[in-house]
């Protein structure tokens, strides 16, 4: 499912995401939701996260910070 994570450590990093096995699913389904691929498969996420990085890094890494903690601010009003 997200075989690409093992290139996006650095991203995770700077976006302040610590991936675990138990958030991996999360992660990826957050990593989709930032480039508007919901539900493809991992050879289309990355491809799209590869151009995003390539084109803006910065740029992808505050959109990624800014949908987990969107996501983690749902889930503690929950």
């Amino acid at each position: 499912m997200t075989f690409y994570f093992r290139h996006l450590e650095e991203v995770f990093q700077k976006a302040g995401i610590s991936v675990t096995s138990e958030n991996r699913r999360e992660i990826g389904r957050v990593v989709q939701s930032v480039i508007k691929k919901e539900g493809k498969q991992c050879p289309d996420v990355w491809r799209e996260v590869r151009k995003r990085i390539k084109e803006n890094n910065a740029e992808f890494v505050q959109e990624l910070k800014h949908a987990w903690g969107d996501r983690s601010r749902a889930e503690h009003r929950s």
